[in-house]
């Protein structure tokens, strides 16, 4: 994946060596998160990356949206077995495959009313995002309708750029996306 650095060296409580590791730039770190994605899903992550990238530069939430149910649908069924109900194992993949596109994203963003799930900040554009699992189709359009009811956009309004809330549901037997809904604000 790169070169991790050794940043510094301790004792655990136990007697053994421990090691905190760094990554030192950008490119090391690009790396080290396909390498997860790798993991994570069983595919390579470039062409999704670059199709990713694209998409949210150009504002194309479908194609946004689109990409992130073929990488869902590539996922082994099995890596689901303990997780399919959490909410945070969605979240993690979209992470880590934002999180390698070399972009500004904020995880757990908090705001005077809660926390948006995901902020991504890429050229002249802002997702907020809001993810959820849902298990009926009572429970479909939570996701946005929640970003809007805590107005988790308001901290970015002064930012004279783009913001697109998108609200992203996911079915536990399904375990890809069943919904999603946005707006620009």
């Amino acid at each position: 994946a790169g070169y991790l650095t050794i940043k510094e060296v301790g004792k655990t409580p136990f007697g053994t060596t421990k090691y905190r590791l760094y990554l030192p730039n950008k490119e090391i770190k690009m790396a080290f998160d396909d390498v997860i994605i790798e993991y994570l899903t069983g595919q390579e992550p470039l062409k999704e990356k670059e199709n990713l990238y694209a998409f949210m530069t150009a504002g194309d939430i479908e194609g946004f949206i689109s990409t992130f149910k073929r990488i869902f649908a590539s996922i082994p069924h099995n890596y689901w077995t303990y997780i399919k109900s959490y909410e945070g194992a969605y979240a993690s993949i979209i992470y880590a495959y934002l999180q390698a596109l070399g972009i500004e994203i904020i995880g757990e963003d908090v705001t005077n009313k809660g926390r948006i799930d995901l902020t991504v900040f890429i050229e002249d554009k802002i997702y907020v995002i809001e993810f959820k699992v849902i298990k009926n189709e009572k429970e479909k359009g939570t996701a946005l309708k929640q970003i809007k009811e805590k107005k988790y956009h308001e901290k970015y309004v002064d930012e004279r750029q783009e913001i697109y809330l998108v609200g992203m549901e996911f079915g536990e037997e399904e375990r890809n996306i069943v919904n999603f809904e946005w707006e620009r604000v």
